[in-house]
């Protein structure tokens, strides 16, 4: 109550139900480990943990009532922007806020800086600079995004906060889809608990009626509340989850070569040859490891003793399998390659994923690992509809994926990345890729061929992608601009797409 006896508009923290408590008596079934986890099971890399759940709290409600030690204000780099978090700080806190500001200096993207609570029920304010979303500056993006929360905590830790009040960091204005920034968000948030979690007591996550449902879908995944949740949600999880600190990323570009793919990496010595040697490696590798009896399951297949449904059944499980294990295994050597990445949208609002074959040193790389992430890659994208640009400028035959492993890859992959793919356009073609793709698509593969538009020129791309919404590798545009010439922002439709 305050002086007057009317009831204080500021919230306790402490009084708040922590994540760890919600739903508890739903996920908390009769359910054991032993039910849940066979012993070689896959776990996900955010398990579950009472402790780090129990300092979280998502509270749908204005940032600035919070009675914490600091609410976090997002702003913009020169601390004046007006959203309706900033505007509803500055109300409360009072007039000597703005003072305290000019202080300051204004705040470069990703940075935080602390102010005085004032009139508020938090001691302090901390002030940050969500980035501006481009879709060909993604990764730029991210790693801004991430630095906001990560550097928010730092500070929060250095001063010695027991409580911190997030507001949603990225601003709609700043055109951040809300979604992509809530696993970075939530991510940052539980890695940083794990490591310094002896620090900080409570993290509130405050949001509006729009975006607590995506908090609500997302929390899961990083703060799961049981083991029953932590095993449903492991297949929900982003392609990148960061690394050990929750930040994108963008890996040294190396290349791992492996002599004999699938063979021990010890040296084995001469006399080790014949009936002695250890063949124990042998179908120890991803597709082995994948795929079961393959034989045996063709056999049913044949003698028709496998009904459709039953064949759908067990074929979502083999890719359930991949996708946990492309989840678990270590594939920053192929995500370094920069072979395929998202990009932006086409004309009609799908998801533009490139793959860029040049980057594909396929006599090099464990083949293996390239399709486990793939499959970690385009699970998500894969939802909804997409479509592919494949540049196949200047790849040589080095370059070139074989037919069997593009067709291991078309009868690995979930029934969703066929159905939702709507066109893979193939850039730069030469006669004999034309040839093999006609062929592939003809004889070992149904359904694709329709969707497959040869491209010679950005010109005819651009009809069906605008130019700022894909990411161009600079090779591409040198050989594009030396054999077509330059192309401009205005261009005819062309009539082949």
């Amino acid at each position: 109550m305050d002086p007057l006896g009317a009831p204080s508009q500021f919230v306790d923290v402490d009084a708040l139900p922590s994540w760890g408590d919600s739903c508890r008596d739903e996920l908390n079934s009769s359910d054991t480990t032993a039910e849940i986890f066979q012993e070689d099971a896959v776990r996900s890399p955010f398990l579950y943990n009472k402790d780090v759940n129990g300092k979280v709290v998502l509270w749908k409600g204005d940032v600035a009532l919070l009675n914490c030690t600091a609410i976090v204000n997002t702003s913009n780099e020169s601390l004046t922007d007006k959203n309706p978090v900033s505007e509803s700080i500055f109300m409360l806190a009072g007039p000597d806020l703005k003072e305290d500001l000019q202080k300051l200096k204004g705040c470069r993207t990703g940075e935080a800086k602390l102010t005085k609570g004032f009139n508020l029920a938090a001691r302090f304010i901390i002030h940050t600079v969500g980035p501006k979303y481009k879709s060909r500056y993604r990764t730029a993006a991210e790693s801004s995004l991430y630095s906001c929360y990560r550097n928010v905590l730092q500070l929060a830790k250095e001063q010695s906060m027991s409580s911190v009040g997030f507001c949603v960091i990225n601003s709609a204005k700043r055109g951040y889809p809300l979604e992509d920034a809530t696993h970075i968000a939530l991510r940052t948030v539980r890695r940083f608990l794990e490591i310094h979690g002896e620090t900080i007591e409570k993290v509130v996550f405050a949001v509006s009626d729009l975006e607590e449902a995506t908090y609500q879908k997302l929390l899961p995944l990083y703060f799961p509340r049981s083991l029953k949740e932590e095993n449903r949600s492991l297949p929900y999880l982003p392609a990148d989850i960061g690394n050990a600190e929750g930040e994108p990323v963008v890996p040294e570009r190396q290349i791992r070569i492996s002599e004999k793919p699938g063979a021990p990496e010890d040296n084995q010595e001469e006399e080790d040859e014949g009936l002695g040697v250890d063949l124990s490696f042998i179908g120890s590798h991803a597709f082995a490891r994948m795929e079961g009896d393959i034989d045996k399951q063709r056999k049913l297949i044949l003698q028709g003793q496998l009904s459709e449904a039953a064949l759908q059944k067990q074929h979502q499980r083999n890719y359930n399998r991949w996708l946990c294990q492309a989840r678990s295994e270590d594939l920053s050597d192929i995500a370094s390659l920069k072979a395929l990445y998202q990009t932006g949208v086409d004309n009609c609002g799908r998801t533009v994923m490139v793959v860029v074959g040049r980057n594909i040193p396929v006599t090099l790389i464990d083949m293996d690992k390239a399709l486990l992430y793939f499959i970690h890659v385009m699970d998500h994208i894969a939802v909804k509809e997409y479509v592919l640009v494949y540049f196949h400028t200047l790849t040589s035959e080095y370059n070139h994926l074989d037919s069997d492993f593009l067709k291991k890859l078309y009868d690995v992959v979930d029934v969703k990345y066929k159905r939702n793919l709507k066109a893979v356009y193939f850039v730069h073609p030469t006669f004999r890729s034309k040839v093999s793709t006609w062929f592939f698509t003809t004889f070992s593969v149904s359904g694709l061929k329709d969707k497959i538009h040869h491209v010679d020129s950005l010109h005819q791309l651009f009809s069906a992608i605008s130019p700022e919404q894909i990411d161009f590798p600079p090779f591409v545009l040198e050989y594009d601009a030396r054999e077509n010439g330059p192309y401009y922002t205005s261009y005819p439709p062309s009539p082949d797409l």
